[in-house]
C-alpha cells in the first residue's frame, strides 16, 4: 500500500498540538509539503518541510488568508485537513446555554471548517483535484448532554462533509475522521488538574477509570494523537481514492451499535 506524498501540498488547521499537530508530523514523514496554521506555532519550530502560519483561525478572513498563502508558497493546495474545535469546558447541559454559547460553539467547531474550506474547493477544482479531511468527534454520534453544544457542532461536520463529497466528487474527496477520547495534552490537564483533584486522585487513575467504567472502551487505553494521524494519511493518499463522503471512526471501540 503506498502512503508517499511527495507531491502533495497539505495545510493543516488548528497544527500547533494535539491531533493536529500530529497530522503535520505524520505528513511530512510521507514527503508532504505542509502549511501549518495555529496561533501557537512553539511546538512547530524545526519540522523541517512545514510553513508555520500564525493565524487566529476565528478570526474574519483567517480561513481564505491562510489559503492564499498556501497557494501563494507552493502554487497549489492538495489536501486540507481541518483540526479545529473543541468543547467550551462548560458541562452545565442545555438549558445552561444561551445564544451566545452556541454561537461561540458553532463558530469553534463548525464555521472554521467552513470558511477554510470554503475558500481552498476553488483552488482544488482549477487544479483537476484534491482531498478534504475533517476532524469531528464521536460524539457527533453518541452525544453526552454535558457537551451537548460540541456534539450537535461536530454532528454538523458529518452532513457538510458529505454534501461535500457529492457536490464535488469526482475531483474532490471530502472524510470525516471521528475520534473518540484521545491522549491529547487538552485531555490530560484536564484529568490532571480538574478530574483527578476533584476526586481525590491522580490524573492518571482517572484517566484508567474514564476508559475502564464511564466509556468503558474495548482497547481499555485513550487513543494517541498519532493514531488519529494514521487515518488522516492514509484518507489523503491514493490508497484511498475511492473513499469519500465517509466517517473514520477511531475511538477504541467506544461506538458499540452498528
Amino acid at each position: 500500500m503506498d502512503l508517499r506524498l511527495e507531491r502533495s501540498v497539505a495545510l493543516v488547521t488548528a497544527a500547533g498540538a494535539g491531533i493536529g499537530l500530529a497530522v503535520v508530523e505524520a505528513l511530512v514523514r510521507e514527503g508532504a509539503r505542509v502549511c501549518a496554521a495555529d496561533r501557537d506555532l512553539a511546538r512547530l519550530a524545526g519540522i523541517q518541510a512545514v510553513d508555520a502560519l500564525e493565524a487566529d483561525l476565528l478570526a474574519a478572513g483567517a480561513g481564505a488568508r491562510i489559503v492564499e498563502q498556501t497557494v501563494e508558497r507552493h502554487g497549489r493546495v492538495d489536501l486540507l485537513v481541518n483540526c479545529l474545535g473543541g468543547p467550551s469546558g462548560r458541562e452545565d447541559g442545555f438549558l445552561a446555554l444561551d445564544d451566545d454559547a452556541w454561537g461561540a460553539a458553532f463558530e469553534r467547531n463548525f464555521m472554521g471548517t467552513v470558511r477554510a474550506t470554503r475558500a481552498a474547493i476553488p483552488h482544488m477544482q482549477r487544479q483537476g483535484g484534491g482531498s478534504i479531511v475533517t476532524i469531528a468527534s464521536d460524539l457527533a454520534r453518541q452525544p453526552d448532554p454535558r457537551f451537548v453544544d460540541y456534539a450537535a457542532a461536530k454532528a454538523a461536520l458529518l452532513s457538510l462533509s458529505k454534501s461535500l463529497s457529492i457536490e464535488f466528487g469526482p475531483l474532490i474527496r471530502a472524510n470525516v475522521v471521528s475520534p473518540g477520547p484521545t491522549r491529547t495534552p487538552g485531555l490530560v490537564a484536564h484529568f490532571d488538574d480538574t478530574v483527578g483533584p476533584a476526586l481525590g486522585i491522580s490524573g492518571e487513575e482517572a484517566m484508567r477509570r474514564y476508559v475502564q467504567e464511564v466509556r468503558t472502551m474495548p482497547s481499555d487505553r485513550l487513543g494517541t494523537p498519532e493514531e488519529v494521524a494514521n487515518v488522516v494519511v492514509f484518507l489523503a493518499s491514493g490508497a484511498a481514492a475511492q473513499a469519500t463522503g465517509s466517517e473514520w471512526v477511531v475511538d477504541g471501540g467506544v461506538r458499540k451499535q452498528a
